[in-house]
């Protein structure tokens, strides 16, 4: 080895030493998702995205690879290893042309990844059709997109989590997985979804624990109003479910399966259940399972949920990221994970 190379090896590697050394050690083993910071912030690069998630304690990362790179995702993953963290990936499911998704999954393991998140619709089924063809047609064009993802995952041997995302229902998310569950091909479980179709919280979360790959934990709030109900994100202990229990459940039935934080700060979503067409997509839905919605909305519901439109575009990100260091805090000091 020559002198300058000599120099340049020692230099890069007493520069990994400090960095390491530098780094801070996460308080939880929580993850972050990048969903977090929907609202304002909405972060597109991953080592950034990292770095700040380290600077708040957070066990792991969960987002879109900013870059699929080689030198990138080498760089990404040692300082992840660095900073004592982990790392799961978001992506979109394949569709004809799986090219893409297999370029992702590829990427995903070279990154060290665990688990990759992905998700059939990316708005709110309630919202999104307005024909119950256009619903079938969805379900139809997920179902070939499920087949295909399927078997990449099972051939590559990486985990996918597929999230329950305003788009299932409890049945039809378990028809899901007893069709396509394997090792491999499992669901994102995001304990607060499922509310918006009117199902309970709870039963969601103990229905699709089997299945479990990966988590969105997030503790909900309800109120009242004229068309249905308001659903938001809240900071752990302030909504109605018990956070610390969901969390022992999940690591009991899945303990290879990450908790990753989802708090998105917003306004309150506004679930329409009292209007017509909210219901053109539930053909096979009870008036029981209204009733019992809207009573749970009573008992459960609270005087006050969060609003920031009426804030600065500065004063919304401060808000964003102190709600997500305020769960860390929670969670490192009342969640055993």
């Amino acid at each position: 080895m020559s002198q300058m190379n000599r120099r340049k090896f020692v230099t890069t590697a007493v520069a990994g030493a400090l960095a390491a050394q530098a780094a801070p050690g996460p308080k939880t083993k929580m993850g972050v998702a990048a969903t977090c910071y929907l609202t304002v912030a909405r972060p597109r690069d991953s080592m950034a995205f990292l770095e700040q998630q380290a600077a708040n304690g957070a066990g792991g990362i969960q987002m879109a690879l900013s870059s699929l790179e080689p030198e990138f995702l080498k760089r990404l993953r040692t300082r992840a290893e660095q900073l004592g963290m982990y790392l799961e990936v978001m992506g979109p499911l394949p569709g004809a042309d799986d090219t893409q998704f297999r370029k992702i999954i590829a990427a995903a393991k070279e990154v060290g990844a665990q688990c990759i998140r992905c998700g059939c619709l990316n708005g709110r089924r309630y919202e999104t059709f307005d024909t119950f063809d256009k619903w079938k047609a969805f379900v139809d064009t997920s179902r070939s997109s499920l087949v295909r993802a399927a078997s990449i995952v099972e051939k590559e041997k990486f985990p996918l989590g597929l999230e329950n995302h305003k788009d299932w229902t409890n049945d039809e998310m378990v028809a899901l997985m007893k069709e396509f569950s394997s090792e491999y091909f499992g669901v994102c479980l995001d304990t607060g979804n499922n509310i918006s179709l009117l199902d309970d919280a709870n039963d969601t979360i103990d229905a699709l624990l089997p299945y479990v790959q990966t988590t969105h934990i997030k503790d909900m709030g309800i109120k009242e109003y004229e068309d249905g109900f308001l659903l938001s994100e809240v900071l752990f202990g302030a909504g109605m479910l018990d956070i610390p229990k969901v969390v022992a459940k999940v690591r009991q039935a899945r303990p290879k399966a990450n908790i990753i934080l989802e708090v998105i700060t917003r306004d309150p979503l506004k679930v329409p259940c009292l209007t017509p067409k909210y219901w053109t997509t539930f053909r096979n839905r009870s008036g029981e399972v209204l009733a019992r919605s809207l009573r749970a909305t009573r008992q459960l519901g609270t005087r006050d949920l969060p609003y920031i439109s009426q804030l600065s575009k500065p004063e919304q990100a401060e808000v964003e990221n102190r709600n997500v260091q305020l769960c860390l805090d929670y969670a490192a000091a009342k969640i055993a994970i």
